[in-house]
């Protein structure tokens, strides 16, 4: 079985390249993507559903587009491919099939890239660390008892090992930034609007999830986003289209920016030293490239915005099993999802739509706070996370949690309404984790996290920045100085393909 050993050597775009040119084939470099998954999946459990025999299809008969002959890798969650099943990390879809491709998987495959496979995920996405009941704990290469994060922690830990340059993400409260931070990636969630997740479930969780992908060149995330971006007829959230492409953005000088930044805990109770500390080296590295950095504070109430989000999200769960109840052909039982996701779905339930409705409105007075607040200034910088990666089981309902947790799923409906703390007290955890993100998802802002630091304890910390609505383009070119300022391309985790 041929491969390609300088695999690892070249992005995505690198590999198009080699294509295009023939000094490699496309089943060439399947074969490669395929033997590096087996080297190290079983150590990191990064790919949940292999797709090689359709795979090695496809790369005899490779699509003409940017990334032609390219392998891929697919979250196992909105993104449908026809014909395999999709589980979203849940029990109650196991053996659903879809029967067409989702508007965001026809591009990739326009775009020419191979999918080989599934990623893993948490039920539903819900949580920044991939660790379903269905499939198991993804590990980071980093260190095999840390996180890869979530919920797109099953391609960031396979991109990060080297199996594949790039692989699709998803962000509904950092899933890109989340992985991509944990795994030393490169993640850009894009504008609202700006890569359709339709037509069968568009603008999912009230709009604040976005595809894309994480990577390891600012040139690949640049180049798949002009691939994928732009609307289709019939899409309801729409963005004006880019002035250019997305990749002489990537190559080009940004200017001197003015940039926000801030190591407030925003949505946490602290902010770890080491979060602190690749803030303030980022502060110095942009200084020294000529950006003005000013200190801000964060105008938000993390209290109100903790609950209200939640409101929303456990809105959102209950839809889903309802729907997937139709979908199913079932009705769903406790024992089909987790204990933390049922009690979540409970809540939900508990909501009257007037709740519903006063957390949408309370979620668009502070978008409109916000963006006012950093209308003056190009990006905004702060950690992308609360703490380094956390430990695999760290964020985990405790066996005090999980008895409430249980108590909870089966507990009326109005009593669970009249208790707003359980709200609060199931999800302050997770927010003190990913205590950063959120608010570019609720806002609808581009927003990235760039791999320029490494604690003493050789784990990776991002660096995120938040633009402009519609401003991808600036921190594409801002992501790529940087980029050459301190490359990250060549550093290598301890669990590697080669």
């Amino acid at each position: 079985m041929a491969g390609f050993k300088e695999y690892d050597q070249y992005d995505a775009t690198g590999l198009a390249g080699l294509v295009k040119g023939g000094q490699v084939t496309p089943l060439e470099l399947l074969d490669e993507a395929i033997a590096r998954c087996g080297k190290v999946n079983p150590a990191i459990n990064a790919v949940i559903r292999p797709m090689f025999d359709l795979a090695r299809v496809n790369a005899t008969h490779p699509v003409d587009g940017p990334f032609s002959g390219v392998p891929f890798l697919l979250k196992d969650l909105i993104a449908s491919y026809a014909g395999v099943e999709m589980n979203s990390g849940s029990r109650f879809f196991k053996g659903f099939v879809p029967d067409q491709d989702s508007e965001f998987v026809r591009r990739i495959k326009a775009a020419g890239l191979n999918i080989f496979g599934k990623t893993n995920t948490p039920e539903f996405g819900l949580t920044p660390s991939t660790e379903p009941e269905l499939f198991g704990a993804t590990r980071n290469p980093w260190d095999p008892l840390r996180s890869p994060g979530g919920s797109s922690g099953g391609s960031a830990a396979a991109v990060a090992s080297g199996v594949v340059p790039m692989a699709s993400a998803g962000d509904g409260g950092g899933s890109i930034r989340i992985p991509a931070s944990c795994c030393g990636l490169f993640g850009l969630k894009p504008t609202r609007g700006r890569v359709p997740s339709g037509p069968e479930h568009p603008d999912g969780w009230f709009g604040f999830i976005a595809e894309g992908v994480v990577s390891r060149s600012v040139r690949d995330s640049a180049n798949f986003l002009d691939a994928v971006q732009g609307s289709y007829p019939g899409q309801v959230m729409q963005v004006g289209a880019p002035a250019g492409l997305y990749a002489d953005a990537a190559q080009r000088a940004p200017g001197r920016l003015r940039i926000a930044f801030s190591t407030d805990p925003a949505l946490g109770e602290t902010l770890h030293p080491d979060c602190k500390a690749a803030v303030l080296d980022a502060v110095a590295l942009l200084t020294e490239l000529g950006h003005d950095c000013v200190e801000v504070r964060l105008p938000i109430d993390r209290e109100a915005f903790i609950y209200h989000y939640t409101v929303l999200i456990c809105a959102e769960l209950a839809a889903t099993r309802r729907e997937g109840e139709i979908t199913m052909g079932r009705k769903a039982k406790p024992s089909d999802f987790e204990a933390r996701t049922w009690a979540l779905i409970r809540l939900g339930d508990s909501f009257t739509a007037g709740d519903v409705a006063r957390s949408v409105w309370w979620m668009t007075q502070f978008s409109r706070q916000w963006m006012t607040t950093f209308a003056p200034f190009d990006a905004l910088l702060t950690s992308t996370l609360g703490e380094p990666p956390c430990k695999v089981g760290q964020l985990r309902p405790t066996s005090s949690e999980s008895i409430e947790l249980l108590a909870m799923g089966h507990l009326p409906i109005g009593f669970i309404a009249k208790r707003p703390e359980f709200v609060l007290k199931a999800a302050r955890r997770v927010f003190n984790y990913c205590s950063q993100t959120m608010p570019a998802n609720v806002t609808g802002q581009p927003s990235m996290s760039v791999p320029l630091f490494w604690n003493s304890g050789n784990l990776p910390i991002g660096a995120m920045f938040t633009g402009r609505h519609g401003q991808e383009d600036v921190l594409l070119s801002l992501a790529g100085q940087l980029e050459q300022a301190r490359p990250w391309f060549n550093k290598r985790p301890p669990t590697y393909s080669a």
